[in-house]
């Protein structure tokens, strides 16, 4: 099989488990550190910032993983795959926190709630490791002392140069209201990756229910079968494990199958999911352990699952040491949790 059909029997088995390194992360260290840890647990798919370095660094956590592997009881047969996050202007997936030292107080609310430790002492943010999800901003106690600005890409030029590193996916963040301008976007990654998936982050923050069907409907219209939806339920808000946290992420995904991978039966009134899925979904936003439970409890099929804030911080402790990489001990003890989330969202991934 080809590397398409190898991920799209993936999503038709339900295997697809991706680690979300964050959009905007720019971490290069880290980076290799999560691959390597969710590699060896079962992830078949990471989703890094754009930036050709990041991507050489989950390239190589990778190969580390498959290296390591026997030595873990294991065995990678199917590579997983890397995808380049990319957001539109508007999008929070892909800001930067600025912190005004002229108003702020120095109260350092912001560096206790921050989730990748990218607000030190100084006050000043940490470019490399800020995510952009908004969490300092919500406790900021002086209006305005924090602001975000758009970590701009020039996708005709970054997107050949993130593939040429080993990238063979691309999502495009599309948390926007104009349609136009993303589907120039959308044009390009296709154009620039015509071979393999490429995916669109949605979300119903600025979209109705028939906005949101309208869109994937014309993004299927430039990708056709390699099209994957990444429903985005209530975005970077995986802190919890509950099943309220990952109950929006459920809900966008019942709304798309709903519009696309069910049909009614006109004579006995009977709702059914199609045979052949005509829209991947994977399940982000709020995702955490509980999340594949509560899908397959409601009856909502999904073809995998997007984890990023909740997945990142289980194994924190364990990768922040310098020596993670060398020290195989700290490794398993990662690894014993790490592997657990996956099973726990989409079973025992045997390669």
């Amino acid at each position: 099989m080809n590397r398409f059909e190898v991920l799209q029997s993936l999503l038709k088995e339900v295997k697809y488990f991706k680690l979300v390194c964050g959009a905007g992360n720019e971490n290069a260290e880290e980076v290799k550190k999560l691959t390597v840890v969710y590699a060896l647990a079962g992830a078949k798919g990471f989703d890094v910032s754009a930036n050709p370095e990041v991507v050489k660094a989950c390239m190589e956590g990778i190969d580390i993983a498959i290296n390591k592997a026997p030595q873990f009881g294991t065995e990678i047969k199917t590579r997983p795959f890397i995808t380049v996050s990319i957001g539109m202007k508007g999008d929070h997936h892909v800001r930067k926190a600025n912190i005004n030292k002229d108003t702020c107080i120095s109260c350092k609310s912001c560096i206790k709630v921050c989730p990748s430790k990218a607000i030190p002492d100084e006050l000043v943010v940490i470019k490399d490791s800020c995510i952009g999800c908004g969490v300092c901003e919500t406790v900021c106690p002086v209006n305005g002392t924090i602001s975000f600005y758009h970590n701009a890409r020039e996708l005709n030029e970054i997107l050949p140069l993130c593939k040429s590193a080993g990238a063979e996916n691309f999502e495009l963040h599309a948390a926007v209201a104009n349609d136009e301008h993303i589907l120039k976007e959308w044009e390009l990654i296709n154009k620039v990756n015509p071979d393999n998936f490429n995916s669109m982050c949605l979300d119903r923050l600025n979209l109705s229910d028939f906005a949101l069907e309208q869109r994937i409907r014309k993004a299927k219209e430039i990708a056709g079968d390699k099209l994957i939806v990444q429903a985005d339920g209530y975005p970077m808000s995986g802190g919890k494990d509950d099943f309220n946290t990952t109950l929006q992420a459920v809900a966008i995904a019942d709304v798309i199958n709903k519009r696309f991978n069910k049909s009614v039966d006109k004579r006995t009134k009977q709702v059914s999911y199609l045979e052949n899925t005509e829209v991947n979904i994977l399940l982000s936003g709020g995702t955490n352990s509980l999340t594949g439970i509560l899908a397959n409890q409601s009856d909502v099929k999904f073809q995998g699952v997007s984890l990023g804030t909740y997945a990142r911080k289980i194994v924190d402790e364990y990768i922040t040491h310098d020596d993670f990489v060398e020290n195989d001990k700290l490794i398993d003890k990662a690894l014993e949790i790490a592997k657990e989330l996956v099973v726990k969202n989409i079973g025992e991934v045997n390669d």
